[in-house]
């Protein structure tokens, strides 16, 4: 085994293709030797994974996390957890990574060895949140239930999150993988189907904006990735107004405001608004933060999660002190509208996002615009 290891390790980086060491990893598990799936990954580790690796490597290295992490079974987390904790690979984003692979490929009971053995703690705190989002029950799961309601963890930025999925996130595009790759939802992009709304001579109350840096990177936290990662832009602002702002009139409100990615709305490029419900805000501003934009991979399902909420808290006006309830609470309480127009500022390619909130009573208007293109 150890010879076969040294060969391939020896020959890795003049290969051309890389496809008969996955499968030499694949007749191996088949084989029932978890094991040496994850020594061939900590060897090509320590050989090739510092400085800037090469494609075979990567590729290898990748293949090998997923068969580990997808096969079914405890002996498999049990290898995959040994892989991503080699100190040569060790990494937050490793983690957060691992955790959404295991998560998706493996039952929860088979995943207490995550906690009850070694395991990196930020893999374990998004392992929780990724089972969370499918619906696990982590309370009641021995050995994750240990773990998830310790206080010791509770400084951790994902410890701001509740332990049960709300039922907004019920309908979370979850990704889902296999050792060749990985496939999700895009429930965003430009709308061909919303209506033109925009009420013609409709009062709207004069507006103050009172956008801060700190408010707008909240409220731009989800679609962060795809103005620093890849080709994206964000605009994300906040206007209190002058008198209450009936809901119907939130189109010709939108278009008053001075919008960067509203400016050339016309006639021939209509606004075109629609009603939202909160739990869609929500699963729109997930799909941008979990799975990224064109050329970002977005921060998987517990960081996702996060930066969802703290969009959507902060397009609600929500505190930023405020419980995850609390939150909640503000949230279902405004009025919620998405909008897109065929402006030069939205790519109009497939990321695409125009979210509104309404207070309740009105007074507040909060905006968030994002585009990307590959």
């Amino acid at each position: 085994m150890a010879d076969q290891i040294q060969e391939i390790m020896a020959g890795l980086a003049d290969l051309k293709e890389v496809h008969g060491v996955w499968a030499v990893a694949d007749g191996r598990v088949a084989q029932g030797d978890a094991g040496w799936v994850a020594d061939l990954g900590i060897a090509l580790a320590r050989a090739y994974g510092t400085g800037e690796p090469v494609w075979q490597y990567r590729s290898v290295f990748d293949h090998l996390l997923r068969l580990l992490a997808t096969t079914a079974g405890p002996g498999h987390v049990a290898q995959a957890l040994r892989l991503v904790s080699s100190a040569e690979v060790t990494s937050r984003r490793l983690d957060r990574y691992t955790a959404s692979l295991l998560a998706s490929g493996q039952a929860a009971e088979d995943l207490n060895v995550a906690f009850t053995g070694h395991a990196p703690e930020e893999l374990r705190a998004c392992l929780v949140h990724e089972l969370v989002l499918r619906g696990v029950v982590v309370g009641e799961v021995p050995g994750i239930a240990g773990w998830a309601t310790s206080p010791h963890w509770s400084h951790h930025p994902l410890g701001w999150l509740p332990l049960t999925r709300s039922g907004m996130e019920e309908e979370a595009d979850l990704p889902s993988y296999g050792i060749r790759g990985s496939s999700h939802s895009m429930p965003y992009g430009p709308s061909e189907d919303r209506p033109s709304a925009v009420i013609a001579d409709a009062h709207v109350p004069a507006a103050r904006e009172t956008t801060t840096p700190a408010v707008a990177s909240r409220i731009g936290a989800a679609p962060a990735n795809w103005a620093e990662q890849s080709n994206g832009r964000v605009e994300a602002r906040v206007f209190d107004l002058a008198e209450p702002l009936d809901a119907r009139t939130v189109p010709s409100a939108l278009l008053a405001l001075g919008l960067e990615c509203l400016r050339g709305t016309g006639k021939k490029t209509p606004l075109s608004v629609t009603v939202c419900p909160p739990a869609l805000a929500w699963r729109v501003l997930f799909a941008a933060a979990s799975t990224g934009g064109a050329y970002s991979s977005g921060s998987y399902g517990a960081y996702g999660r996060l930066a969802a909420w703290r969009s959507l808290a902060a397009l609600a006006g929500s505190p930023e002190g405020a419980t995850a309830a609390e939150a909640e609470a503000q949230v279902l309480d405004c009025g919620w509208h998405a909008f897109d127009a065929g402006t030069q500022w939205f790519e109009q390619v497939a990321w695409d996002i125009g979210l509104a909130a309404l207070s309740p009573g009105g007074r507040r208007l909060a905006v968030l615009a994002a585009t990307d293109t590959d």
